[in-house]
């Protein structure tokens, strides 16, 4: 598996969520609404996820391994750096 597109739409916002991004897979599978949040142990991403009815929050889409999921935030959290710094 290749992320092969990464874009960001920082908040404008100050808050703990400091952007949305969406991945492209492969060139053929697309992941919205992924966030990058600010968290006491620093930047991470949290997947898509919708309330249920019992008021829990469960992602939509995840991945399945923690390797899989340390590579994605990795790549997501390095795009997002690179963002910062096109801004300056």
């Amino acid at each position: 598996m290749n992320i092969t597109d990464v874009r960001v739409r920082k908040m404008t916002k100050e808050s703990k969520m400091k952007a949305v991004v969406s991945i492209t897979i492969d060139d053929v599978f697309v992941v919205h609404d992924i966030k990058v949040i600010d968290g006491e142990k620093g930047l991470f991403i949290a997947m898509p996820s919708r309330k249920s009815t019992d008021g829990e929050y469960r992602d939509i889409a995840h991945p399945i391994n923690s390797e899989t999921r340390d590579g994605i935030q990795k790549i997501i959290l390095e795009s997002y750096e690179k963002s910062l710094q096109e801004e300056e």
